[in-house]
């Protein structure tokens, strides 16, 4: 039964991909981002085919549940299992997905190598040794959420799924036994072989003895589901933040002229009739009278007729005045 499929990872791609089209970015964040688009779509191109024929031998079966994609939390460590199978019988398999595309080489060490074309060779982390890690994060979970056989804890197996036209050069298996590192297309029959071989008939009996039933197994399957923490797909490292744009500086700004003082207006009515309007106002775009400012054919309507305004100006509605 299927609890759980992988988490869609398209948000990450189209921030990834606006990234690499930003002028924020310099060479080497860019390159990251391109490096980071490439394996992220290998990553879930490999997911997605492993899952597919995990997917079509288990899927029917009510005996295991299987959730692709799982990330979990657990006392400040984090285990990203790519596929969990586990059966009635208190098996776990941790199934480690790897999508490579050069020739894998296994040593009698059991050190990974990758080779490529034009004879370029790269040491990886070993897949087995990181399901390992995660196997000891996940049995501190599945205490705390009490899944166990009736008398005796889960049994853990691990597996490395490659793809079906990945060419694996193996040691002697007298020196490092690789049967657990396969194409993902032949999982139905390394798992029947598994059976066959690592299942003895003690190992038979201690299983038939912690056999649950097939609810129990769906209950298992829905509290590791609910234990699922996703990765923030918007997350990026500190050193890939975009450099802050260019703002230009702002001019200072320049404090406007305070305007003049303005006279008061004189009104003919209250001035001093000897005095008459301030001296100051003289060829002045104010009316004398109300202070307003005027045109200029109004200015030079008045100072033409300097007999009749005494060389000041005034608006219209105030040239009335002098009728």
């Amino acid at each position: 039964m299927i609890i759980k499929h992988a988490d869609d990872k398209t948000k990450r791609l189209n921030l990834l991909a606006e990234l690499t089209q930003s002028d924020r970015l310099d060479a080497r964040q860019r390159q990251w981002c391109d490096d980071e688009i490439m394996r992220l779509k290998r990553g879930i191109q490999g997911e997605r085919d492993a899952a597919f024929y995990i997917d079509s031998y288990f899927k029917d079966g009510k005996n295991h549940a299987v959730l692709h994609d799982l990330r979990i939390e657990v006392d400040g460590d984090v285990a990203q299992i790519d596929h969990l199978v586990i059966n009635r019988m208190n098996y776990v398999f941790l199934f480690e997905t790897k999508c490579f595309n050069g020739n894998l080489k296994i040593n009698e060490h059991g050190e990974f190598t990758m080779s490529y074309a034009g004879g370029k060779q790269f040491g990886i982390p070993s897949p087995l040794e990181q399901s390992r890690r995660h196997e000891r994060i996940l049995k501190k979970l599945l205490d705390t959420l009490e899944i166990t056989g009736r008398t005796a804890k889960p049994t853990f197996v691990h597996a490395v799924l490659l793809h079906p036209k990945a060419i694996i050069t193996r040691p002697s298996p007298k020196t490092f036994n690789t049967d657990n590192v396969i194409k993902a297309d032949a999982i139905e029959t390394w798992h029947q072989k598994w059976v066959d071989k690592d299942v003895g008939v003690t190992a038979t009996l201690n299983a038939f003895l912690n056999i649950r039933s097939q609810d129990t197994v769906r209950e298992w399957g829905d509290k590791l589901a609910r234990q699922h923490r996703p990765t923030d797909l918007l997350a990026l490292p500190e050193f890939i933040r975009p450099r802050e744009a260019s703002v230009p500086r702002a001019k200072t700004p320049v404090p406007a002229a305070k305007p003049a003082p303005t006279a008061a207006p004189v009104t003919p009515s209250k001035q001093d009739a000897t005095a008459g309007p301030d001296e100051a106002l003289k060829r002045k775009l104010i009316c004398v009278t109300c202070g307003d400012k005027i045109t200029f054919p109004e200015g030079k309507f008045c100072w033409a007729n300097d007999k009749r305004f005494g060389g000041f100006q005034y608006c219209r509605e105030h040239q009335a005045q002098f009728q």
